[in-house]
């Protein structure tokens, strides 16, 4: 199988935007989750905010592939070079404003694909132009995609990731009428967990083929193995009791990427802090590993970025394979469940990771890494 390598990365969340920058804050168990009121037509929360107000989703996405352009020593124009950039609501902001009464000034903005376009526009790509939406799968999606691009022959090298403006009044709105929105913060895992926070940023990773960035004297942060992709097809919110799907898609991913149970070393779990997700990822996690491997989730120092969360979660698996060392789990402090859960950075020999996502409408979405040459 075609070798489908990380040869660079570009994160934009409430921790900052730098990738160095933000895993020292992870690795020092900081959060960057703080309460604030960006509209006054609507209560306090606690948010992931990028910045003092709400950021557009095209400049997150712009900020963070400019990043990975950086990090892998490529500049624009890249005219052969794939683009798979996901956002599970897009402008959705810019359509907010335009019921409210603003104007659309550029309506190629407000498209469902416009984060993808932007970025396309960015390198100046003729190369194919994916545009994924899976909930709060879409990252793992993006990513998993890209790779096949390059496996299927049809690039060398694919921007991949996602961005996620989702701090709105009607995001914000619907959530609470969900009753899952937190009221003081994140803690996944936690005895005290009260709901999710909401956050916005993007994470934008280099993929390339092996042979190609060799060529280039390109170091790899790691390796795209196989993904896992599977629907519960049963409610509109709700994960599936069974966890059926959601073991179909862990095995899945392990025997596309030949891994036995065993090799893997670090879960970076979903971790949304509300009581259904994290009781339905334990029973994954019980039901699927005979040993007790490490488990990390980082929502609760970003907030949750919905489409973006995935795109994030694998920087922090590559990073940790980069590394070799395990970030903790960031807002537990008294763990509700019987999992290994990471409480401080732990140096260890890594070899595999997973990372999980699940979305509405029974989306699963479980990607594996490989430590890099």
């Amino acid at each position: 199988m075609t070798a489908v390598v990380v040869t660079g990365m570009g994160w934009v969340s409430a921790l900052g935007s730098g990738v160095e920058v933000q895993w020292q804050r992870l690795l020092r168990g900081e959060t960057a989750i703080a309460v604030g009121q960006p509209f006054p037509e609507l209560p306090p929360r606690p948010l992931g905010l990028v910045a003092d107000q709400p950021q557009k989703l095209q400049d997150l996405l712009v900020r963070a592939t400019q990043a990975a352009l950086q990090d892998a020593k490529l500049a624009a124009p890249l005219p052969e070079t794939g683009v798979v950039i996901g956002s599970s609501r897009g402008p959705q902001a810019q359509w907010e404003a335009f019921a409210r009464g603003q104007p659309i000034t550029h309506w190629l903005e407000t498209l469902p694909a416009a984060g993808a376009i932007a970025v396309a526009r960015q390198i100046h790509t003729e190369g194919p132009v994916l545009a994924p939406m899976a909930a709060c799968a879409t990252g793992l999606w993006a990513i998993a995609q890209g790779a096949e691009l390059i496996r299927r022959g049809q690039c060398d090298r694919v921007l991949v990731g996602a961005g996620e403006a989702a701090i709105t009044p009607l995001t914000l709105a619907g959530f609470e009428q969900m009753r899952a929105l937190a009221s003081t913060g994140c803690y996944p895992f936690d005895q005290r967990r009260e709901g999710l926070v909401l956050g916005e940023g993007a994470a934008v990773l280099i993929l390339e083929r092996d042979s190609v960035a060799q060529a280039r004297n390109a170091p790899a942060y790691g390796t795209i193995l196989g993904a896992g992709l599977t629907a519960d097809a049963r409610h509109i919110s709700a994960p599936t009791l069974t966890t059926g799907s959601g073991l179909r898609a862990i095995h899945t991913s392990l025997q596309r990427s030949g891994l036995p149970l065993e090799a893997i070393g670090l879960i970076h779990a979903h971790g949304t802090g509300t009581q259904l997700n994290d009781a339905y990822e334990t029973a994954l996690i019980q039901k699927s590993f005979p040993h007790p491997v490490p488990i990390t989730a980082t929502k609760g120092a970003t907030g949750h970025t919905l489409g973006a969360s995935g795109a994030m979660g694998a920087v922090v698996c590559l990073l940790a394979l980069h590394h070799q060392l395990l970030p903790p789990c960031a807002g537990l402090e008294t763990p509700a469940f019987d999992l290994n859960f990471l409480r401080q950075p732990q140096a260890t020999p890594l070899a595999a990771a997973l990372c999980f996502s699940f979305g509405f409408g029974g989306q699963n979405a479980v990607l594996a890494f490989g430590k890099g040459a």
